[in-house]
Formats: structure tokens, C-alpha cells, sequence
């Protein structure tokens, strides 16, 4: 896994408005069918973990535990992160590159 180029393909894809950030945020892109994939921050709480988890598997979305809380909001210039959501397809491909 390459995590800077994964963090600096999310930084774009905020850049390109195809993020969105937070828990509700993510939640509600995702029950909207607008999320083609979900990340969320490996130091996140269990609970937020199986919330997401059960929630991208009934909505059939594929979802990545990936880096820290301070990372992904950096890589989007915010504060701390638990979770996003990448609102386009071509931005979730390259990021899953970089994942596998």
C-alpha cells in the first residue's frame, strides 16, 4: 500500500469537489447511492467502524481502513477525519491502485 499517493489522490479528488468528508456527510452519500467508495480512518472508534461497515455492505459499496484520523484530514485540508467518501469513479480506481 502507498500511502502518499493514496492521500495526495484523495487531496485531488477534494480539490475536484468529489469528497465528502465527516461521518454524516459520508452516511448520507453513501444511503444516497452517490459514494462509489468509502474510507475510513484505521483509529476510529469499533463502533464507527461497524456502523460503516454494515452500512457499505447493505449499500453495496466498497470500504478501505486506511491511515489515521490527522492523515486524511490533512490530505483534504481540514482537521481530524474519521471518515470519507469518493463521489467519483474515476478518482475511487486510482485510489484502490494505490490500496492493493
Amino acid at each position: 500500500m502507498d500511502n502518499k499517493k493514496a492521500l495526495s489522490m484523495i487531496g485531488m479528488a477534494m480539490k475536484a469537489g468529489k469528497v465528502a468528508s465527516g461521518e454524516f456527510a459520508t452516511e448520507k452519500a453513501v444511503k444516497k447511492r452517490m459514494a462509489y467508495m468509502v474510507i475510513v480512518a484505521d483509529d476510529s472508534s469499533d463502533n464507527t467502524k461497524k456502523s460503516f461497515r454494515n452500512m457499505c455492505a447493505y449499500y453495496n459499496v466498497p470500504i478501505y481502513f486506511f491511515s489515521d484520523k490527522e492523515e486524511l484530514g490533512h490530505a483534504i485540508g481540514k482537521q481530524f477525519r474519521a471518515s470519507l467518501a469518493i463521489l467519483d469513479e474515476g478518482f475511487k480506481n486510482s485510489i484502490e491502485k494505490h490500496f492493493k
